[in-house]
């Protein structure tokens, strides 16, 4: 039975019977014989039959949200008796919002060297798209900003607080600034990330509490790609406090820190996993990572 709900959770995932299989390793043939044979079972229709895949039925829906939670349950048992018998093992699936990247190696290192069988996918991602993978068992966890969504029926381990700085060359006049001002920021020529990034709603919240409508010239869902502008010297972006000290170690560009806006200062960056308990043995020793971090 698990193995056909993982089997329907895949289809649902990839809405395509050819693409579904492929994921998962096996046949067209065999992923249609397992839907079928799981409806059989449960006794009822999950799939709109078709040409090509239509949908869930309201039956399949209600299906999937289980499969979810049981499949989940199941992986996470199976991870807790590989635990028992010797140290962890297994691949840990880990979200990140593109600008805390940066920090996510103070995490794995030390887990690395902790647990040796323990293997790592970091996968850039907007915070949108971890929120949804986690719910649909695609990531482990997410480290992304602590929001109201990331809040709703998810359980939370604050990492740290995000502060802003303007990233220039350092020919720009104001790399030799201590700080500079969010109205300053906003006379520089920007390139910033694009709007669907929740970094970017951030940068445009402060600009507009400083009375700045933001214009970015160039937009991009590349952190590189507007370092590589910066380089330039010709523009100026606004970058996290974390991600500005990567990009100044080369002495081609300056991270300056902002200060004095009337929005809150800060934005808390977390680890954001599944709300089920006890967190599997791999999610238990992150989150222990994390807090010696912390401390």
């Amino acid at each position: 039975m698990i193995d056909k709900l993982e089997m329907f959770i895949a289809l649902v995932r990839e809405r395509h019977f050819g693409r579904a299989a492929e994921s998962i390793g096996i046949t067209q043939p065999t992923l249609s014989s397992a839907i079928r044979q799981l409806e059989d079972q449960l006794n009822v229709q999950l799939v709109h039959r078709g040409s090509r895949f239509q949908g869930l039925t309201p039956e399949g829906e209600r299906v999937h949200a289980l499969a979810l939670r049981i499949v989940g349950d199941m992986r996470a048992l199976r991870e807790e008796m590989r635990a028992v018998r010797s140290d962890l093992e297994g691949t840990l699936r880990i979200g990140v919002v593109p600008t805390a990247l940066p920090m996510v190696a103070d995490l794995v290192s030390p887990y690395a060297a902790r647990h040796p069988g323990v293997r790592f996918q970091i996968l850039s991602r907007t915070s949108a798209e971890i929120l949804e993978q986690i719910d649909r068992l695609d990531l482990d966890a997410g480290i992304t900003y602590l929001d109201s969504d990331a809040l709703r029926r998810r359980t939370r381990f604050p990492l740290y607080e995000e502060r802003y700085c303007l990233l220039v060359s350092v020919s720009d006049p104001l790399s030799a600034r201590e700080t500079v001002s969010w109205q300053e920021v906003g006379g520089e020529q920007l390139c910033l990330l694009t709007p669907d990034m929740q970094n970017r709603a951030i940068v445009d919240r402060h600009l507009a509490a400083a009375g700045i409508t933001a214009r970015a010239r160039v937009e991009s869902n590349s952190i590189i790609a507007l370092a590589a502008h910066v380089m330039t010297g010709k523009w100026a972006s606004v970058v996290p406090e974390k991600l500005g000290a990567m990009f100044v170690s080369g002495g081609l560009l300056a991270a300056v820190p902002i200060r004095g806006d009337d929005v809150e200062g800060s934005q808390t960056i977390a680890i954001v996993v599944a709300q089920r308990e006890p967190l599997t043995p791999l999610l238990s020793a992150l989150v222990d990572i994390a807090g010696g971090r912390r401390g």
